[in-house]
């Protein structure tokens, strides 16, 4: 029986090989291009989080799990106004929860593209899901060198620990 099984398994091993090998060549030596997209993501001491995509120049902004978990259940979501002009450290928004209020900063500057409309109805987002289905807003960078004054993710963890 089992020999059956391993002369199987080889038979259909070979076929495979077979199929690989019958690949045109022309298609192997396609060149292709590649576009390369660096991602980064950074912290405020204000605990908002910045993902920023190099290509578009665009950054998410949202809160960060820490201060959700320190809001406790959100109830009211302000957010900026599509097409505002923004600047690092101004108050863009607020968050009421159940227990506190907090204000919202801008990490970068630049313009409001975007806005998560969603969170109007549904604020409970920001508990579930804070830095990705939660995220606030997204804005056009217009000085992509401040992304540099903000923390990495490291240096956030150290910042939350030395908070308790």
């Amino acid at each position: 029986m089992f020999s059956a099984v391993r002369q199987a398994s080889r038979s259909g091993s070979y076929a495979l090989r077979a199929v690989r090998t019958a690949t045109p060549a022309a298609r192997l030596g396609r060149p292709t291009t590649f576009v390369r997209t660096l991602i980064t993501k950074k912290y405020t001491e204000d605990h908002e989080a910045v993902v920023y995509d190099d290509q578009t120049q665009i950054g998410t902004v949202s809160i960060t799990d820490y201060a959700q978990s320190s809001l406790g259940d959100v109830v009211y979501v302000e957010l900026p106004q599509e097409g505002s002009e923004i600047s690092q450290g101004d108050q863009i928004g607020a968050v009421e929860s159940v227990k506190a209020a907090s204000d919202i900063f801008a990490p970068v500057s630049g313009t409001v593209q975007e806005v998560n409309a969603t969170l109007n109805d549904q604020p409970g987002l920001l508990n579930k899901s804070p830095e990705e289905k939660g995220w606030l807003c997204k804005v056009k960078l217009s000085n992509p060198s401040e992304l540099e004054k903000l923390m990495t993710e490291e240096e956030y963890k150290k910042h939350c620990e030395s908070d308790h």
